[in-house]
């Protein structure tokens, strides 16, 4: 007759039963997630033709460049030079512009005032413009050394008048400018005794300026 084995054989025996079971399902379960793992993941995918790789196998042969295109960049562009015949005339200089003085004649009786003008010749190659105002004039008349008569002394009302001179061309000015054989002064515009020149055959100068410009000599004229 066998013996009866002891409680605590039984419970060691128990014991090692559970620990395998544990074991085996712990494995089990291990399986399980790789399979599911493995079955989750798809294939490694291969490297990805470059941008280059594939421009470079359907890229077709070189096009002609388009002649209509501009080449240059615009922030290199120039823009073209504007020529000076077309920004229009540029103003006179001295060196382009002749100034004379003008007097309708050389002698004058007794009863004539004498009448005043400007002259201008332009002697360059091209138009060019110049202010030919009253504002800009100025009318001398000298008697040896002695200044009579000055326009802008008792001016009144002075204006511009902007004038393109062609050429090549003279001009002269379209009213005279009139002297009443007085002395002029600042201080006696409104005077009704100034002094009158002498006559007898006097002899008088004028000259004239008109932009900064002065005449190239004075005009002699007389006085009877």
């Amino acid at each position: 007759m066998t013996p009866r084995q002891s409680a605590a054989v039984y419970r060691r025996r128990r014991i090692v039963v559970l620990g395998v079971v544990i074991v085996v399902l712990a494995l089990l379960i291990a399986l399980v997630w790789a399979l599911v793992a493995r079955a989750g993941s798809g294939p490694t995918p291969g490297p990805t033709p470059s941008a280059s790789t594939s421009a470079s196998r359907t890229a077709s042969p070189s096009a002609a460049p388009d002649p209509t295109a501009d080449p240059s960049p615009a922030a290199d562009a120039t823009p073209a030079p504007t020529s000076t015949a077309d920004a229009g005339p540029v103003p006179c200089t001295a060196s382009e512009v002749k100034v004379t003085a003008v007097t309708d004649h050389d002698s004058y009786a007794a009863d004539q005032n004498p009448q005043l003008s400007i002259s201008l010749t332009n002697s360059s190659a091209k138009d060019c413009t110049m202010n030919v105002g009253t504002t800009t004039q100025v009318f001398t008349i000298t008697s040896g050394n002695d200044t009579w008569w000055r326009s802008t002394d008792c001016q009144q009302t002075p204006s511009d008048a902007i004038q393109t001179i062609k050429a090549g061309a003279t001009i002269t000015s379209s009213t005279p400018v009139v002297w009443d054989r007085t002395r002029s002064s600042v201080d006696t515009c409104e005077a009704t005794d100034r002094q009158r020149a002498p006559g007898g055959g006097a002899s008088y100068r004028l000259t004239v300026a008109i932009g900064g410009f002065q005449s190239a000599g004075p005009v002699q004229f007389l006085l009877n």
